[in-house]
């Protein structure tokens, strides 16, 4: 695995000056994002498969152990806040659980039954999407409990940097980023990390963007739980409407999100904002534009 190898060219790195030390690991992370670019049409086509699944009502899992499992539990972890995308639709499962405290024990990655029980106490069916991702493909617990998903019918997705790995080996879209030795031997949270956040980051994100969670480019479907995204949630409704902050701040009161407080801004009550939402499968634009022919 070259994610495991031992690179010559960083043999003496315990002798370098700091300065070298950082260009030479600036230069790995560019090299683990450039790495990311043969896998992109594998992305387009598994995100229209995903998008497809999730609008029918599945769930989305990430599967992973270790600092891999802990990147796709952040991407996960980030949906409900950033895209409204409900919690209890969000199945993180990692081998050592997500309770960092006391770091991330080792030896349950190599648990292929957990894996499968995970899978199965979660009831993985033919409308999710699972997602598993190890860098070097060949974690027992996520190839376990990807395979389990696939067997009962969900969509499968892996993220590797190893090709023919038991991961992408089990998976109907098999991710690679082939970010090759690390500057530290092994230590895959660097290169094939940063390959790991950028995949996942343009998964979820495109995902999000398909199934209705931005308009425009504005991310229509987030909480409003602080001051912050409160005022970005009235900043949104007015970049839409065009209308005077109060309005918007009384149309997010009444309504509570700005997706619907568009609609209401725009002349619909609550239940018809609601109604037509629902027509529209929870995308704004369709519904906006009943509004305006209202």
């Amino acid at each position: 695995m070259r994610t495991e190898a031992i690179s010559p060219r960083y043999a003496t790195l315990d002798q370098w000056n700091p300065q070298e030390i950082v260009q030479t690991l600036w230069a790995s992370q560019a090299h683990a994002v450039a790495a990311c670019l043969p896998c992109l049409p594998t992305l387009v086509a598994a995100v229209e498969a995903a998008a497809a699944r999730l609008t029918r009502g599945g769930r989305l899992f990430y599967v992973g152990a270790g600092s891999a499992g802990a990147m796709a539990a952040i991407d996960g972890i980030e949906l409900r806040a950033t895209f409204g995308f409900p919690a209890a639709r969000t199945i993180i499962l990692l081998a050592s659980g997500l309770d960092f405290s006391r770091g991330m024990p080792g030896g349950h990655e190599d648990d292929a039954n957990a894996g499968r029980l995970r899978m199965l106490d979660c009831g993985c069916n033919e409308q999710d999407v699972v997602i598993g991702v190890s860098a070097s493909g060949a974690s027992v617990f996520t190839t376990s409990a990807v395979q389990e998903g696939r067997a009962r019918g969900a969509l499968t997705i892996g993220l590797s940097s190893v090709a023919h790995s038991p991961l992408m080996q089990s998976v109907e879209f098999p991710l690679l980023t082939e970010t090759g030795e690390e500057v530290v031997a092994g230590s895959t949270r660097l290169g094939a990390g940063t390959a790991q956040k950028v995949v996942l980051n343009l998964f979820s994100t495109t995902l999000m963007v398909r199934t209705g969670a931005v308009h425009g480019n504005m991310m229509v479907n987030l909480r409003p739980e602080n001051d912050k995204e409160h005022q970005r949630a009235i900043a949104i409704i007015q970049q839409i409407t065009d209308c005077k902050a109060t309005q918007a701040e009384a149309a997010l009161a009444e309504a509570g999100d700005a997706k619907h407080a568009v609609l209401l801004v725009s002349g619909m009550s609550l239940e018809q904002a609601r109604a037509a939402l629902a027509r529209s499968g929870g995308v704004l634009g369709p519904a906006l534009a009943e509004a305006h022919r209202s």
